[in-house]
Parts: C-alpha cells; structure tokens; sequence
C-alpha cells in the first residue's frame, strides 16, 4: 500500500485559502526540517487527521520557507501549533506532544 499522508502542506501564499477561509477547524503545525521534535509529531498529527476528516483540517507549513507566515503569527519556537476557527487562532500548542494529550487539547473542536 502506497504511504499517502493526511497532511496538508501550505505556503505564505496559499495560506489564506487553505486555512483562514477553510469551512471548518485547522491546526497548522509549524514545522522545520532541522527539528526533530517535528518529525516526530508529524505520524501523530497524521493519526489524529485520519481519525478527524469531518471536524479537523491538519495543515503544515515549513517555518523556514514561510517567514512571513511564522512571524505573523509568531511560531517562534518549533513544534508551534495553531488552531484556526472561522479565521482566527483560537489556541496555540507549543511543543510536540503525546497523541493523547494533543487529543486533549484538541477536544473542545473535535465534537
């Protein structure tokens, strides 16, 4: 079986229409090649957007291609996540975390 992923990569340019227009909840997980607390959130959040496809949108988008969108929203430490609703950051998740306590923090969007 071909390895396809869940996840959703995003740029400063795309980022409007696939997260602050998106139709429901996004959490963009703000990334970085050289940051292994990344890479391994990353079959995490891709478990959690698999279990999810009708309440939450996982989108990734790579800190160091995508300045302006790091800044803007001030991912300055990696693993940053955000969670977007309608438009807005309606929290931040700092840190790469286990399954069950993202699960946790995600719950309140997740019904």
């Amino acid at each position: 079986m071909p390895h396809t992923t869940t996840l959703t990569d995003t740029t400063d340019a795309a980022f409007a229409d696939d997260v602050l227009s998106a139709d429901r909840t996004v959490l963009v997980e703000f990334w970085a090649e050289w940051c292994p607390p990344c890479r391994a959130l990353r079959p995490i959040l891709e478990q959690i957007a698999t279990e999810h496809p009708d309440t939450l949108r996982v989108i990734t988008i790579n800190a160091d291609d995508n300045e302006e969108t790091s800044l803007r929203y001030q991912a300055l430490a990696l693993p940053t996540m955000k969670i977007f609703r309608g438009g807005e950051v309606v929290k931040t998740i700092i840190g790469a975390k286990p399954k069950a306590a993202l699960l946790a923090e995600l719950a309140p969007w997740l019904a």
